[in-house]
């Protein structure tokens, strides 16, 4: 054993106490990740806001019958014992990482906590051997059975159509905003400003080996730099655009994939084929971008082709002649 770790229990080593206080804790922590999630979502989502309110509420009273039961059976001294003390026993996300999760991404993971809370109500009412304690488990796994429909039965007092569709418009902006426009960008600057380099080092050299490292090179510093550039100039709080370090990771990542793309293929020994490949990739990119930019940035697909497929030629043809000369 690691030095200041303590050992896990077993579930079916636990007495029906410790069941009890597990099952108070768990009811604990949960709701207070769902009126996390309230106020993450209050700003932006007031409707949805109110539902993890009411479903923190619901948690309450849950734990509260469980404190009830304890105090009747064992008396008001409750053990502490945790998720994390019981071993192959579920665990919720860290605070840190609830905190980063979008609208849609915490509706799935609100409606996964509600399908292990069951699974946990179902094996702790089968080890209890009070009557009582059984029943009030067995109905708290029912509960957690239908917390499915009480989320429906919320959403429609709190998210009527117009609310549900406002707050998925809402969401989608913002995931175009944070993710999709500076991924979009580094993928664009990426694929195109090191056409110029690559092609031209492949033709003057004709050395696939040394066409590779240029490439990489320049893939990887132009990341860098576009990663840190769109991190750093706009922290998002005014603009809206969300979180500088996603921005920043799907500008810089982007920016890489997009040079690495056509600097990949001069792994290939044979430089024709390394070339041919690398063209064909590098009109995969056009084409790919442009169909972003039709998709999620609304821009007409012909514009979109027109813009992005004449510039990076115009590139592509600096490169090759620049190198071959």
């Amino acid at each position: 054993m690691l030095p200041g770790l303590a050992p896990r229990r077993r579930f079916s080593d636990l007495s029906e106490q410790e069941i009890l206080a597990l099952a108070i804790s768990s009811e604990e922590d949960d709701a207070r990740i769902y009126r996390l999630y309230a106020q993450q979502l209050r700003a932006e989502y007031p409707a949805s806001a109110a539902v993890f309110d009411a479903m923190a509420a619901e948690e309450d009273g849950h734990r509260q019958a469980l404190i009830d039961r304890h105090a009747a059976r064992f008396g008001d001294v409750i053990p502490l014992i945790r998720r994390e003390h019981v071993a192959g026993f579920y665990a919720r996300k860290p605070v840190w990482l609830v905190r980063n999760l979008g609208l849609d991404k915490i509706r799935a993971q609100a409606s996964a906590m509600e399908h292990e809370a069951e699974a946990f109500y179902r094996m702790a009412a089968g080890r209890a051997t009070d009557a009582e304690t059984r029943k009030l488990l067995g109905d708290l796994a029912a509960a957690e059975a239908g917390h499915e429909s009480l989320a429906d039965a919320l959403e429609a007092r709190h998210l009527d159509g117009d609310a549900r569709s406002d707050e998925d418009r809402a969401a989608h902006r913002q995931f175009v905003l944070t993710w999709v426009q500076p991924g979009l960008a580094g993928l664009m600057d990426g694929s195109v400003s090191t056409l110029a380099p690559i092609f031209a080092t492949a033709f003057a050299t004709q050395d696939t080996g040394t066409t590779f490292l240029v490439g990489l090179a320049a893939s990887v510093g132009a990341g860098i730099s576009m990663g840190f550039t769109e991190a750093a100039h706009d922290d998002g709080v005014l603009s809206g655009r969300g979180s500088p370090v996603k921005r920043g990771i799907a500008s810089g990542a982007m920016t890489a994939l997009g040079g690495l793309g056509h600097a990949l293929p001069y792994l290939i020994p044979d430089f024709w084929t390394a070339t041919a490949v690398a063209v064909f990739v590098v009109f995969v990119e056009l084409w790919a971008i442009a169909w972003i930019q039709n998709r999620f940035m609304e821009t007409p697909f012909l514009r979109a082709v027109f813009q992005v497929v004449l510039g990076g030629a115009l590139v592509f043809a600096s490169g090759v002649l620049i190198g071959a000369g």
